[in-house]
């Protein structure tokens, strides 16, 4: 059997040596990604310098929190998912400050304006956090290892020992459960990210 090169290992081989350390296979890593998420985020904010330095930050944070990696986590969807959360992010810093400073020429309200905006996003997201917590708890796990972990259907089936069916069910049943609880805007500004 011949050794492998770098260039011909798996995502998963390669997150199971990032996770040792090793510089090389981040490299690849990065290799093997960098530019299409350049592109997904120059899409996205249409400004060239900006997408750069939100993939850097992006694989800074992967590198940082490597030990907390899964073997079985799906580096794409995990890499896209981060890329497009610091895209939303500076989207509302952008409105943030803009409607900030809108405000404040027109107004002195404008600061309790944003502060009520800030308020209420944090409120939101508390409650979704609550109705998460309060998911009977096989369907909270299998929902936090997709939304928080990335991990596959098929990854949480064989961690847990479920079948796939299950696991899509469950995941079903909790996007629904949240979708009636908070109404499909909610569900699409807060909870799909």
């Amino acid at each position: 059997m011949t050794k492998k090169t770098k260039s011909n290992l798996l995502d998963a081989e390669l997150i199971l040596e990032i996770k040792n350390g090793n510089e090389q296979a981040f490299y690849e890593l990065y290799t093997r990604y960098s530019a299409l998420l350049l592109v997904y985020a120059h899409r996205k904010l249409a400004d060239k310098e900006e997408a750069k330095d939100v993939v850097q930050e992006v694989f800074v944070r992967f590198w940082d929190q490597r030990a907390n990696l899964e073997p079985d986590l799906q580096v794409s969807a995990y890499l896209y998912k981060a890329v497009l959360n610091k895209v939303l992010n500076i989207y509302k810093h952008k409105d943030v400050l803009q409607r900030f400073e809108t405000e404040q020429i027109n107004s002195v309200t404008a600061v309790s304006n944003d502060t009520d905006f800030l308020i209420r996003e944090k409120e939101i997201k508390a409650m979704i956090d609550r109705e998460i917590e309060a998911m009977p708890p096989r369907m909270r796990e299998i929902y936090q290892l997709k939304k928080q972990y990335f991990l596959s259907t098929k990854a949480i089936a064989e961690k847990l020992d479920l079948s796939e069916h299950t696991v899509s069910t469950q995941l079903k049943r909790a996007a629904k459960l949240l979708k009636d609880k908070f109404g499909l805007v909610i569900y699409v500004l807060y909870i799909l990210r």
